[in-house]
């Protein structure tokens, strides 16, 4: 059937009435896209478990890492006590040379060096192949001059602090680390309980810099990584809750779904 003029300039009014409200949305949804991509790519950081090795069987601990990692760790945390800075004494840059021809290129070795004199030890860890050195802003008079020597021999950056140290002491360097880690026990033992009232350290940096690793370490667990979780820590250190376990592999997955969680959650507030 033909159309008549009439009968043309019709259809042609609908359908331009049909599609204009869809374009008219059209920025509206681009911006939409835009807004997620924003979001999406502001929350820099991510859930990572790092087992802390000293809590394994130390006559094995290669074959301990190698385990850890099959399970799902994303990192290995590698605690360094020199008996000053703390009492005990565990291992230094020797014992990490050894783990890594042993464990290959992989891992990320998170080293926590609590020990009095930081920077005697950079260049002996970046040589034998740590990824991360974490030091503790009370046992250098010079953080800056640290942080500097540690990116310039090719490591990440971690800035650790104890528990009677105050959050506003570590912010001037919030902006030139990779990472800022919150004591929840007092470092050097392991085995304490966990100090709950560390968390609003915790939600002051996640709020002051957003898109920062933030660790935890410290008697944290199945138990407690919801308080970690919902203040803010992405980076979560586990010693015998995960290595002591009949199945670290389910306690990995369960420390990594529920900081996961947080992370979408406070995403999708903002």
């Amino acid at each position: 059937m033909l159309l008549s003029l009439k009968n043309l300039w019709i259809v042609k009014r609908a359908a331009d009435f049909l599609i204009r409200p869809q374009a008219s949305k059209l920025p509206e949804i681009q911006q939409k896209k835009k807004s997620l991509h924003a979001n999406s790519s502001s929350m820099a950081y991510s859930a990572k478990i790092g087992p802390s090795i000293l809590s394994s069987d130390l006559s094995c601990l290669g074959s301990e890492c190698v385990r850890m990692m099959e399970c799902g760790a994303d990192y290995l945390h590698l605690d360094v006590m020199d008996g000053h800075f703390v009492p005990n004494i565990t291992f230094g840059h020797p014992m990490v040379e050894c783990l890594r021809k042993c464990v290959g290129q992989d891992p990320f070795f998170d080293m926590h060096m609590m020990v009095s004199r930081p920077e005697q030890w950079v260049k002996p860890m970046a040589a034998a192949g740590a990824n991360q050195y974490t030091f503790h802003l009370e046992a250098t008079t010079n953080p800056g001059n640290l942080i500097k020597e540690i990116k310039e021999s090719g490591m990440k950056v971690g800035l650790a602090i104890k528990p009677g140290t105050t959050v506003e002491e570590l912010a001037p360097w919030a902006n030139q680390i990779d990472m800022a880690l919150v004591m929840t026990v007092e470092p050097g033992f392991g085995g304490q309980k966990f100090m709950e009232d560390m968390m609003p350290k915790v939600s002051w940096l996640r709020n002051q810099f957003p898109s920062l690793d933030i660790e935890v370490d410290g008697g944290v667990g199945p138990d407690t990584i919801h308080k970690c979780a919902e203040a803010g820590a992405n980076m979560i250190v586990s010693g015998s809750a995960v290595i002591a376990s009949d199945d670290p592999r389910s306690v990995i997955a369960l420390l990594r779904t529920v900081v996961a969680e947080a992370i979408q959650k406070r995403s999708l507030d903002r």
